[in-house]
């Protein structure tokens, strides 16, 4: 295990809106508010065929592939993540939700785009004096947390 220790800096709250996206829309915000790290917290409504990702096909794999899937239906949605930059300094959106309908539950990360049914509400808690980063790993290819 490695760490870094953090103060909190600003809070904002966020109403997103049909049309809006994660993690587009987030990520948008973060770097026109220059935060470069934070947690976020997430609920509101995914309309049906947003993507997420629901884990490696083999995680034993050298370069493990995604596996992505399509919301079979609009969902209530709850979800918790983090915001660091990459090594390009562009803030980065780590966020699993979970996603349910009177169909059943799913849960995944919402990277490869989960857009926005009626409202979202954001809270972002900016998080400020540390050392934690994104930066490619070698081995996955994924953008992992450093500390």
């Amino acid at each position: 295990m490695k760490y870094t220790e953090a103060n909190l800096g600003r809070i904002f709250i966020l109403r997103l809106e049909e049309g809006d996206q994660i993690p587009r829309t987030i990520e948008k915000f973060a770097k026109d508010k220059n935060i470069n790290s934070a947690t976020v917290l997430f609920i509101g409504g995914a309309k049906k065929d947003s993507k997420i990702v629901v884990g490696p096909k083999d995680c034993e794999a050298d370069k493990p592939v995604a596996i992505v899937e399509d919301l079979l239906n609009t969902s209530e949605t709850i979800g918790v993540g983090t915001i660091f930059t990459n090594e390009e300094t562009e803030p980065r959106l780590h966020l699993h939700a979970s996603f349910g309908s009177h169909k059943g539950v799913v849960t995944g990360c919402t990277r490869q785009g989960v857009d926005i049914w009626l409202v979202g509400e954001v809270v972002i808690l900016e998080m400020i004096n540390h050392s934690g980063t994104r930066k490619v790993d070698a081995s996955s290819g994924f953008e992992l947390l450093e500390v």
